[in-house]
C-alpha cells in the first residue's frame, strides 16, 4: 500500500527481481522527483560524476543536479534501460549527459569514468560515490569468499580508485559526496558485507576530507536508512521486501527524492564549511 502523499508504505507486495534489478519492475513506482524538484540554480555550471546513477538514489541526484544547472555523468554497470530513462531526464533540464556502463569495481574503469567526464566537461566538480552492491545472507558460512571480495571491490575500492583519478582534475571549492549507509552505524547481520564496507565508506570519508582540506575540496557522506530502490527487491527474500522499512520510525522507506536535497546542499556552495561529515537521512532512527 501507499501513503497519502504517495510514498511507499509496508506491507508492500512481495516482490523479487536479478541483481542488479530495473526501475519498471518495482510495485510501487519508485519516486526519483520526476514531478517535484524545482533547481534554483545552486549548481549551475558545475560537472559532475554520479556512480550508481540509472535509478535509485543516484537517478534522484541525477535529475536534481541537472535542474540545479549541472552537467552530469552517469555511470553504470549494466542496466542500459535505466541509464537512459535517466540521461533523459537530464537533458530535458537542459543540461548535457553522458552514459558509462562497466563495473567500477576495476581501477582502469575508474580511470576511464574520469578521462570520459574531462573530455565531456573539460573538468570535475562535483563526484558523487553512489553505486553499491549487496546481497542478504543468513549465516557467515553462507557468504562466499568472492562475495566478499566484490562488495569490497564495489562499495570502496571504487571510491578510493574515483577520488584518486578525480582530485586532480577539481579545483578548490569541489565536492566529493559518498553514499555510506544507517548500517555503517548498526550493522544489519544479514547484511555482513555490505555494512562491513559503509562502515569503511564513513571512515575513508573523515580521512580524505583531512588530507584534501588544504585543496579547498570538501569531502562528506550521507547515510541513508532504507530507501526504495532497484537494490531491493534484487538482493532481499521477498518477505523482508514487504516489511522492508516497517521499523523504522517513520514507518516507511524512503523515496530517493527525499535523498536529493542533501546531496545538492552537499555538492553547492552553500556548503562550503561543510567537510568530514555523515549526514543521516533514516527517517528518525538515531545515528550515533
Amino acid at each position: 500500500m501507499t501513503d497519502d502523499i504517495h510514498n511507499p508504505t509496508p506491507p508492500l507486495p512481495e516482490q523479487q527481481q536479478d541483481v542488479p534489478g530495473t526501475t519498471a519492475q518495482m510495485d510501487p513506482a519508485p519516486d526519483h522527483g520526476e514531478d517535484s524538484y524545482r533547481g534554483s540554480g545552486r549548481l549551475a555550471g558545475k560537472r559532475a560524476i554520479i556512480t550508481g546513477g540509472d535509478s535509485g538514489i543516484g537517478r534522484a541526484v541525477a535529475i536534481a543536479f541537472a535542474r540545479e544547472g549541472a552537467d552530469v555523468l552517469i555511470s553504470y554497470l549494466n542496466e542500459d534501460e535505466d541509464a537512459q530513462a535517466t540521461a533523459r531526464l537530464v537533458e530535458q533540464a537542459g543540461r548535457k549527459a553522458v552514459l558509462v556502463p562497466g563495473d567500477i569495481g576495476a581501477a582502469d574503469h575508474c580511470r576511464a569514468i574520469v578521462d570520459r567526464a574531462v573530455a565531456a566537461f573539460g573538468g570535475i566538480d562535483i563526484l558523487v560515490n553512489n553505486a553499491a552492491h549487496q546481497m542478504t545472507f543468513e549465516t557467515l558460512a553462507d557468504i562466499p569468499d568472492a562475495e566478499w571480495e566484490q562488495t569490497f571491490r564495489t562499495n570502496i575500492h571504487a571510491m578510493f580508485f574515483l577520488a584518486k583519478a578525480a582530485v586532480p582534475h577539481m579545483a578548490p571549492g569541489g565536492a566529493i559526496i559518498n553514499t555510506t549507509s544507517v548500517n555503517a552505524d548498526n550493522p544489519k547481520q544479514t547484511l555482513l558485507p555490505y555494512a562491513t564496507t559503509k562502515g569503511a565508506i564513513q571512515n575513508f570519508t573523515g580521512g580524505l576530507a583531512q588530507l584534501l582540506a588544504e585543496q579547498g575540496i570538501r569531502v562528506n557522506c550521507v547515510a541513508p536508512g532504507p530507501v526504495w530502490t532497484p537494490l531491493i527487491p534484487s538482493t532481499m527474500p521477498p518477505e523482508q521486501v514487504a516489511s522492508f522499512g516497517k521499523d523504522y520510525p517513520i514507518g516507511r522507506p524512503a523515496q530517493p527524492r527525499e535523498l536529493a536535497p542533501v546531496y545538492v546542499m552537499l555538492a553547492s556552495d552553500e556548503a562550503s564549511y561543510v567537510s568530514g561529515a555523515t549526514v543521516a537521512v533514516t527517517g528518525g532512527k538515531p545515528v550515533i
